[in-house]
């Protein structure tokens, strides 16, 4: 049997394939057929002639019915994981006269359905009535996203037995496209390995105490509320007056700290826990620029880069043990202070002065997980422990 229907797929890509009604007009034509040529009647000749005729122009129409049709994808806009990316695809026909009874599939990257090849995953599809000629079918669906990555769409499929319904043909669009799933940013309240990074960190938390407990001479401007910002920080009589929440941007000294936030992508992880240590690099990069420090993210990959869209491009993109060029040495992380992010217990080690880590214990055998003690403080995850409250916990 299936065999036999990937032979029927096979004919309706490349030419077309009877629907059940051809085959049953093909039976009779066959048989009225091989009835004339015993009886020498004419009548069944001139009927099996003219099904035979039908079967061969409802073979030819459909892929004619095809073949100028154009299809365009639309941008697909990122989102962060557990959303829905939004797919918009425009069909169009060109052509004066009117196409009618067409379905489109459009194939969903595998793994955004969670399969990996050689599985095959349910396309989406849409049944079209009719575009008229010069008209644009606008078709849109939501695909739910509820893991960060890259996905790349390829390729649309169209599918007709127009006019006649007899045969089946299909043809394949190469429509690219790639759609961006960001790691999902936690809300943190509190971060202790932002809060107190770095040789100065006295100081800077000094510093910000001041700056939060008055006005005068310290506040750079002030903007709406985002979510997320400290209730400290709201300028209750501006926000009375405006009717809305208004919020203080502060001159905070920090004596030219700079942090970077370094994930050890190149290492051996655990899926989930990569996952977790993704979801924790966007997490702990955002609280520090809500703070107004100056901070950067680091993987092998990209090295120290900056900016908003672009950490979450790079954190949507990375995977574990990243690979670099073939012969090229290990990338070194920055010689600065780290929040390093690892589940190989040995860099913690080896980290600048200054520096905090994040560490994921190796699941599987007990034994795995070392007893190293780091000389620097940092959080080690626990995995049946909420990330959000973990990342706000006091460090060890």
């Amino acid at each position: 049997m299936k065999i036999g229907a990937k032979i029927a797929a096979w004919l309706e890509r490349r030419w077309a394939t009877p629907a059940y009604a051809g085959w049953v007009l093909l039976g009779m034509s066959l048989s009225l057929f091989a009835a004339a040529t015993n009886t020498m009647a004419g009548w069944l000749y001139a009927i099996s002639g003219i099904s035979l005729a039908m079967l061969g122009m409802a073979a030819v129409l459909p892929a004619k019915s095809l073949r100028q049709i154009q299809i365009r994808r639309r941008p697909i806009e990122p989102v962060s994981a557990g959303d829905e990316l939004t797919v918009e695809l425009e069909i169009e026909n060109p052509t004066a006269q009117a196409k009618t009874l067409l379905e489109v599939y459009d194939v969903i990257p595998l793994l955004l359905q969670g399969l990996k090849p050689p599985q095959e995953g349910k396309p989406r599809q849409v049944a079209i009535e009719e575009i008229p000629g010069g008209g644009v079918y606008r078709w849109t669906y939501y695909q739910p996203a509820p893991r960060r990555g890259l996905y790349h769409w390829h390729e649309v499929q169209l599918r007709s037995g127009a006019p006649l319904g007899l045969f089946w043909c299909s043809r394949s669009r190469t429509v690219p496209a790639v759609a961006i799933v960001y790691p999902q940013v936690l809300p943190l309240n509190t971060c202790p390995v932002i809060d107190k990074i770095g040789q100065q960190e006295n100081k800077l938390y000094e510093a910000s105490n001041r700056s939060q407990m008055t006005t005068a001479g310290i506040t750079r401007t002030l903007r709406p509320y985002r979510y997320g910002d400290p209730i400290r920080l709201v300028h209750w009589r501006s926000s009375a007056r405006l009717g809305e929440l208004r919020v203080r941007e502060l001159e905070i000294s920090t004596g030219g700290q700079e942090i970077a936030i370094a994930l050890d992508s190149g290492g051996t992880w655990d899926p989930e826990d990569f996952e977790q240590a993704a979801i924790a690099a966007a997490s702990i990069y955002f609280y520090a620029s809500r703070s107004q420090l100056e901070v950067k993210l680091w993987t092998p990959a990209t090295g120290l880069i900056q900016g908003n869209r672009v950490v979450l491009e790079a954190l949507a993109a990375s995977n574990p043990s990243e690979a670099t060029a073939p012969h090229a040495r290990p990338p070194e992380p920055p010689n600065q202070p780290l929040i390093w992010l690892t589940q190989n217990p040995l860099t913690l080690q080896q980290l600048p002065k200054g520096s905090r880590w994040i560490f994921w214990p190796p699941r599987g055998n007990p034994e795995e997980k070392t007893g190293i003690k780091p000389d620097l403080p940092g959080i080690e995850i626990q995995p049946d422990k909420p990330l959000q409250l973990q990342l706000q916990s006091p460090l060890r």
